[in-house]
């Protein structure tokens, strides 16, 4: 599926937000883009927010209409990473998922962070904010992030050299020595002395298990958008209502 962008008011501002439209018609990035391309091969549209190696803390915004990508805002500041050299991967988030706050996982003892998953892709082209990429998971890793559960999706662009070659946890490191766990100490440490924690002690669970926290997330986005589940300030508005 094709999508654009449109931008409203300037990067690096409070006011900059950043549409997605389809055919002419406004879309919303959380809920109207589909979340499976093929679900039995581990393939799933993502929705890059940050690309690999920039800084600026950007993201979906939950609570506004149509929820455009926007830049985080803590004490009134707009947020950036001075961490390393920014942002490893091109992060973003599985759209029609969403980490339910009353759900305790039972492997982290944590409740859901109230967020779309969290996507790593951790291909070698830089992308650009508001790409929809189709990614192939092959794990996950669990951050307990000031007390709540916010799950890692790692997975790869379909179309990067090295896609044939990763197709489970295993494969990464095969393939890219180092990279997991340098991808630990960057979550650890980025937030300097208060960083965050982790589940399974910060090792990367394998691709089953990835595959069954993204059907689980779906499940608890679909009881969101269903009334079914409390949506505390999210908006649902979106053009497949």
């Amino acid at each position: 599926m094709s999508y654009t962008t449109k931008a409203e008011g300037q990067e690096s501002t409070l006011e900059y937000r950043l549409f997605f439209e389809k055919d002419g018609q406004r879309v919303s990035p959380f809920h109207d883009i589909p979340l499976a391309v093929d679900a039995e091969k581990g393939i799933f549209n993502m929705v890059v927010e940050i690309p690999k190696n920039t800084r600026a803390k950007l993201e979906i915004s939950k609570e506004e209409a149509f929820n455009p990508i926007k830049q985080d805002v803590k004490n009134g500041k707009l947020r950036f990473v001075e961490y390393g050299e920014g942002y490893m991967w091109n992060y973003g988030a599985f759209p029609q998922t969403w980490e339910d706050p009353s759900h305790k996982h039972p492997d982290t003892d944590a409740f859901g962070d109230k967020d779309p998953l969290d996507v790593c892709e951790i291909g070698s082209a830089v992308a650009k904010t508001g790409d929809v990429k189709q990614v192939k998971v092959l794990g996950a890793m669990a951050l307990i992030d000031e007390g709540e559960t916010d799950w890692k999706i790692i997975a790869i662009d379909v179309n990067d050299p090295l896609a044939e070659k990763l197709n489970d946890i295993d494969d990464v490191e095969k393939e890219m020595p180092g990279y997991l766990h340098e991808t630990y100490v960057w979550f650890r440490d980025y937030k300097g002395a208060n960083g965050n924690k982790f589940a399974f002690e910060g090792k990367a669970k394998p691709r089953d298990y990835a595959l069954k926290i993204i059907e689980e997330n779906s499940a608890f986005w679909k009881r969101l958008v269903a009334g079914e589940a409390e949506p505390k300030g999210i908006s649902l508005e979106r053009a497949s209502q």
